[in-house]
């Protein structure tokens, strides 16, 4: 093997930081070359303002030198003009899970040609978690996102979806002020305490109200389904609005193998709340696979727990949907700041007693295993 030929290697092998894939996989090396005691390399740059060309920059000169010994390596980054990028896109797309269904006569559960879901492609090894919730107030949001650090936590690949629309919160809670990449027609969601997320956040400003109808709404989710780079993570976690409305029927027909886990709290007319969302769900066909109750006690400084919202309501709950009581989050101060500071709390205090419970419920979610889901519309013919 040539010096030139081990050099370029070297540099196929780096992953690029965004859309977390080799070099070589996405073709973007174009020229390796060591001459006079130089290193050279030109790697394309998928977009024009590309969030992180500098840590590209520097894991190319780095992968450069290791691979060299030389000290002086030199590193271009071309960016892709408009037919580069569209065929970079659709290099990912045929690189997906089911991606040959691109070309396909017809794509899967009604996408068009050319855009089908990657979710419901054949051979997708995703588990789609859909956190619900009968009203707002519960947790849900902070329950979601620390779930899917949780997840990661444990090497799983998760990806974080924000489908609640009018009230979208996890680009903040998640500490996330880098928008996503765009690659031809593909948005690439940017990555956090390593899970990657996509959001309505990313695309308005906080004080800007969402005044859309149901088909918009509709239209936005399979968008961000369908025209988005998720790398065929483990699991897909989904941030649902409150309540029983599009949503849950958008996840019906986008996402027809969705596992449905209901948040609630220890209070009675809190439980009779979140029974409704479990209820639409199982008309929808959508299985309730658990419950997990949050603000569940707080423990004080004399190591007793307070019931500050009352008792039982998330066993009452899972013993009426005959499914198990999957974990009880307890109420800590520093639960809440993580989620206004952008630092969850099972990234900045991973050893205290609420991220012991998220561990323990991430554990337990992934203990169940995925659900079969039997449907008419899932047949093969």
């Amino acid at each position: 093997m040539g010096p030139d030929r081990k050099l370029e290697e070297a540099v196929a092998a780096v992953v690029e930081p965004s859309l977390r894939m080799t070099l070589g996989e996405l073709g973007l090396v174009r020229e390796v070359r060591s001459r006079w005691g130089k290193v050279t390399a030109a790697v394309g740059q998928a977009s024009p303002e590309h969030p992180k060309a500098y840590q590209l920059r520097r894991a190319v000169e780095q992968a450069l030198k290791d691979a060299s010994g030389e000290r002086e390596v030199a590193v271009q980054l071309d960016v892709l003009d408009e037919q580069e990028a569209a065929a970079l896109s659709a290099r990912m797309r045929s690189l997906a899970p089911g991606g040959a269904a691109a070309s396909a006569p017809s794509a899967p559960l009604g996408h068009e040609e050319g855009r089908p879901n990657p979710f419901m492609a054949t051979g997708s090894r995703t588990r789609v978690l859909g956190i619900s919730s009968g009203k707002g107030g519960v947790g849900k949001s902070s329950v979601t996102v620390n779930l899917a650090v949780s997840l990661a936590r444990r090497g799983a690949r998760v990806a974080l979806l924000d489908a609640d629309v009018y009230g979208f919160s996890v680009p903040k809670m998640m500490g996330l002020d880098e928008k996503p990449v765009v690659v031809g027609d593909l948005l690439i969601p940017p990555v956090a305490h390593g899970v990657a997320c996509l959001s309505m956040g990313f695309f308005v400003d906080d004080e800007t109200p969402v005044v859309w109808r149901g088909p918009m709404l509709h239209k936005a989710l399979e968008q961000f389904l369908v025209d988005a780079w998720w790398a065929d993570p483990d699991y897909l976690v989904v941030d649902m609005p409150p309540g029983t409305g599009d949503v849950a029927l958008s996840m019906a027909q986008y996402l027809p193998r969705s596992e449905v886990y209901v948040v609630t709290t220890p209070q009675a007319a809190a439980q009779r709340v979140a029974q409704r969302s479990a209820f639409a769900a199982k008309k929808l066909k959508l299985p309730v696979r658990g419950v997990v109750e949050n603000m569940s006690w707080f423990t004080g400084d004399d190591g007793h727990r307070y019931e500050l919202f009352g008792t039982g309501g998330g066993s009452s709950l899972a013993e009426l949907l005959g499914v198990p009581l999957l974990g009880q989050i307890p109420l800590v101060p520093e639960l809440r700041e993580g989620g206004d500071v952008g630092t969850p709390i099972t990234v900045s205090s991973p050893d205290s007693e609420a991220s012991r419970a998220f561990d323990a419920l991430a554990q337990q979610v992934a203990g169940i295993g995925p659900s079969r889901v039997y449907r008419k519309e899932l047949q093969v013919r």
